[in-house]
């Protein structure tokens, strides 16, 4: 029998116990209007019937293969990479969902820009049966998501597709030692080969669920975020790249409260440095100059934010410390002073409760 032709999409999933809701999500990719795709699912040693579900759903589009052993998340997307045949790599996991036009768009978007490595898409949440609007920027440019990834990781795993060339010339597609933060690492090796870039059209909803790999492991998901960061920056920082990756992991990407002034003044600093830093040698154009600024912008105030209404920053220890550029973003003074009302009120009831 003659192989059957490549597609044009190799859809990467790594199943573990997923028979909940793997279903619901290969109908979205059955609904999808570009349907020249693969799925290859990956079952990493499930204890559920999450195989016997793949099993009643006949399309001959999907290849189920079975992990001897459990090997984790990481492992089992590598082996589905190794098994691709089609022109790109649509990630997705087993429990998010696809909208209807997510293929046909991204694949329009790649053919007409060979220059791209890897698009996202924007994508809104389900929370415990509630859809929430996108938490990410909602107005990008490939230089904006350059700068981003500098600072946080701007892209959500199961919108993104690539290029399967690119991610051939990887020395490997996923490093299993960078569990939970694979992806961003991701990002950054691929990116020595072309441009990232996202739509920023909501087609994808991405599945809160509590008891997540990330959810449960952010110690080790902080720990491996930095060292990400840290080797993205080192060429420029030097010494201080583990110390600027820690700051923005924390309080940037992981939004924590930041603990006093001085943190806070070390933070506006290096946030300053390397905006001005990527836009002296990335020369983005103007309207990706101000959309990247104002993004910084609006993380600055959501830093300020989040230590006044813990209290552990005062509202004038906030605005001395702040970098003249950095504005307050979305967040004005009226809504300062609120988060520091909030701050206090929290304080007292510390010391009372």
């Amino acid at each position: 029998m003659q192989p059957s032709p490549a597609p044009t999409i190799s859809v990467l999933m790594a199943l573990y116990n997923g028979a909940a809701l793997v279903g619901e999500t290969i109908a979205t990719l059955q609904a999808q209007t570009f349907d020249d795709w693969e799925l290859i699912v990956v079952d990493d040693r499930s204890t559920d019937d999450g195989v016997a579900v793949l099993k009643t759903i006949d399309d001959a589009r999907i290849r189920i293969i079975e992990q001897p052993v459990n090997q984790g998340v990481v492992r089992a997307r590598n082996t589905a990479f190794a098994h691709a045949r089609g022109r790109y790599l649509a990630a997705l996991d087993h429990d998010d969902l696809c909208h209807p036009e997510r293929f046909a768009r991204q694949v329009a978007y790649l053919d007409a820009h060979p220059d791209t490595v890897l698009l996202g898409t924007a994508a809104n949440i389900l929370d415990e049966g509630a859809v929430l609007p996108p938490t990410l920027a909602p107005i990008t440019t490939p230089s904006v998501i350059e700068w981003l990834l500098k600072i946080e990781n701007p892209l959500v795993w199961s919108s993104v597709m690539i290029r399967a060339d690119a991610a051939r010339r990887l020395d490997i597609f996923m490093r299993p030692e960078l569990i939970c933060a694979e992806d961003y690492d991701l990002y950054h090796r691929i990116a020595q080969f072309g441009t990232i870039a996202r739509l920023d059209e909501e087609l994808m909803t991405y599945r809160r669920t509590r008891g997540s790999l990330s959810q449960r492991r952010v110690d080790e998901l902080r720990a491996c975020s930095v060292s990400v960061l840290a080797d993205a920056h080192r060429d420029h920082l030097g010494e201080e790249a583990e110390d600027v990756a820690s700051l923005l992991v924390h309080y940037v990407m992981g939004q924590l409260p930041v603990p006093d002034r001085a943190t806070l003044r070390r933070l506006g600093d290096a946030l300053v440095r390397l905006q001005a830093h990527f836009i002296e040698t990335r020369r983005p154009d103007a309207a990706s100059r101000k959309l990247l600024r104002w993004e910084t912008a609006r993380r600055w105030a959501r830093v300020g934010r989040t230590g006044l209404r813990t209290g552990s920053l005062g509202l004038i220890a906030t605005a001395s410390v702040r970098p003249d550029h950095l504005g307050l973003g979305y967040a004005g003074l009226d809504e300062l002073i609120l988060s520091r009302i909030v701050g206090g009120a929290r304080n007292v009831l510390r010391r009372t409760g």
